[in-house]
């Protein structure tokens, strides 16, 4: 190496470990307080309500009616029936999944859960 080439690598080296430190913090922020979750909260909450489950349930009910006792339905009503029925069936798929006593994802249990399991 030339006598040169020391001096750039250890301030390119200072500089790097600088930059490390200086987003250490940066990168482990919660990220809690984001402008879009409330809104983002507000929308799953509609989505997963009793409402939404009644109105989900009517939609499924319609459009296989419409399915089965339709008739001579033309292309686009067609279309238009089995998007209702998809919608409704996704709308509803929280309560088709809790029937099964399925819950959301839990990433870890509790202290006291933990005591009250391991207790004999």
């Amino acid at each position: 190496m030339s006598p040169d080439r020391k001096p750039r690598q250890a301030t390119a080296s200072l500089c790097v470990l600088a930059m490390i430190a200086l987003a250490t913090p940066a990168l482990a922020s919660s990220g809690g307080s984001l402008p879009w979750e409330g809104p983002l909260e507000q929308i799953q909450e509609s989505i997963t309500g009793p409402v939404a489950g009644y109105i989900a349930l009517a939609a499924v009910a319609i459009a296989g009616g419409m399915l089965i006792f339709g008739g001579e339905l033309n292309d686009f009503a067609r279309r238009l029936t089995y998007v209702t029925l998809v919608a409704g069936i996704l709308l509803g798929a929280t309560q088709i999944v809790g029937l099964f006593g399925a819950t959301g994802a839990s990433i870890g249990i509790s202290e006291t859960e933990a005591k009250n399991r391991s207790a004999p």
